[in-house]
């Protein structure tokens, strides 16, 4: 059992945002040590059902009187401090704890946390470590920041000192953990609304390979200039992975795809056949996110036998290159969360080897200041595909003070050279798909906001 000594002090817990990936997750963690835990949410969802059948008490909307009875309330990052539980916790003096910070306290009751980190692939690499250490028997406590079949959710609750979870650079939160191990997939220009420069974006990485204890684990990307200098700033002796960089501690050959584009390779370790793997999910980045997986397995003892099990039953996470149907039998639907150039050309290069007639992407440019900053790179990136529809930028978090929109990003692909379609009404984009598609052509649903929903209207 992990030690919880630092949180012992919190008998009754209220949880605003409790709907969340993240939040449902630690309110499960809590309840499996015995917490009181109640929780409210702006609305209804899969995650709040899911709670309520597991017996949780979760409002959809307000509860004052739970906020009255907690000894700490914990918040998502969502939650506006002039919201009317956080002002009744302030009234009443209860202490008030965001997210990240008790996600903080909860990596320190463990003496094994897993920090799966990175700007791309962080979700896919978080949900293949677990599936080989439970296929390795190794009883982990587990958060992924999306849902998992294996799973059946995006957490579990488990009774050793491994615990795994997605850490995510965005507002820095990742300094809040205390890691034991951490796989570092890659750095790249993203979040520029908090981080301002890539320089900045480097700093926080300096930062969090400085948590490691001596003792500690650090497994990086060697065809990522940018993780390798983080070498140079901690104790600890990384262990490296790559495809192009043979000099790496764990590289690949002889990678060959199957129809649906389902990558086998040779994995070789210190120059020495290691095992051949096979995945079921698409794309070379994948084989990289497989790797670091494997460096950081092999460190902790597991079997071939388990990783390359496990690799194998892993279809992806929810929104990862996920096959959603097919439109009369004869076009088959994708969805995928990509929303940074870097993720839609690893998508784009995933199509390459599977076999199809055209592409048709549907995207969704996620905020203003990442479309504004990165508008030729989106551009360029989307190049890739056979055909271009634009919906209008999702906003998330952000006010339009940037003086872009969707439009633009259609003029800058028409000025490249390739027709591109603004269409922002969800129904009339949908007409036009199913007006225009032709047989074995694959249509892809791509953004980190609503755009998926696109894919069930296309094959009901």
């Amino acid at each position: 059992m992990p030690n919880i000594d630092n949180i012992k002090k919190y008998k009754k817990i209220h949880m605003i945002g409790i709907g969340g990936v993240s939040m449902s997750g630690i309110a499960a963690i809590l309840k499996n040590w015995d917490f009181e835990i109640t929780g409210s949410d702006s609305s209804d969802s899969e995650n709040v059902k899911a709670l309520l059948q597991k017996g949780f008490k979760v409002t959809v909307g307000h509860n004052l009187e739970d906020v009255g009875k907690a000894d700490a309330i914990v918040y998502s990052a969502a939650v506006k401090q002039d919201d009317p539980e956080m002002l009744e916790a302030k009234r009443l003096q209860i202490p008030t704890i965001e997210r990240a910070d008790f996600l903080g306290d909860l990596t320190r009751c463990y003496q094994d946390t897993i920090c799966i980190s990175g700007t791309h692939g962080k979700t896919t690499t978080t949900s293949m470590v677990s599936l080989c250490f439970l296929e390795g028997l190794k009883d982990p406590s587990i958060q992924v920041g999306a849902y998992l079949k294996q799973l059946n959710g995006n957490y579990m609750v488990g009774n050793s000192e491994h615990f795994i979870i997605e850490a995510c650079e965005y507002v820095e939160s990742f300094l809040k953990f205390s890691p034991k191990a951490e796989i570092i997939l890659n750095i790249d220009n993203d979040h520029l609304d908090y981080f301002k420069t890539f320089e900045n974006i480097k700093n926080a990485f300096i930062k969090y390979v400085k948590l490691l204890p001596e003792d500690g684990i650090l497994i990086l990307n060697a065809d990522d200039t940018n993780c390798l200098d983080l070498a140079k700033h901690t104790k600890v002796k990384p262990i490296t992975y790559g495809l192009d960089n043979k000099n790496a501690d764990f590289y690949v050959a002889n990678i060959s795809f199957d129809a649906d584009g389902f990558p086998t390779f040779d994995v070789y370790h210190h120059g020495e056949f290691f095992d051949q793997i096979k995945l079921s999910v698409p794309g070379t980045h994948n084989i990289l996110n497989a790797l670091s997986c494997i460096a950081l397995c092999h460190q902790y003892g597991i079997e071939k036998s388990a990783i390359k099990s496990a690799l194998l039953k892993f279809t992806g996470a929810h929104r990862r290159f996920e096959f959603k149907g097919k439109i009369d039998n004869k076009v088959s639907v994708f969805d995928d969360y990509g929303h940074h150039p870097t993720e839609i050309m690893a998508t784009a290069k995933s199509l390459c080897h599977k076999t199809y007639h055209h592409s048709w992407v549907i995207f969704q440019p996620h905020t203003y200041s990442r479309t504004k900053n990165l508008l030729e790179d989106f551009a360029k990136a989307l190049l890739n595909f056979d055909h271009v529809i634009v919906l209008d930028i999702y906003a998330a978090r952000e006010k339009n003070i940037y003086g872009i929109t969707s439009k633009d990003l259609v003029d800058k692909l028409i000025s490249i050279g390739k027709e591109a379609h603004y269409l922002p009404d969800f129904n009339d984009c949908v007409s036009y798909i199913k007006n225009n598609v032709q047989e074995n052509d694959i249509v892809l649903t791509l953004g980190a906001g609503t755009v998926t929903d696109i894919g069930p209207m296309l094959v009901e």
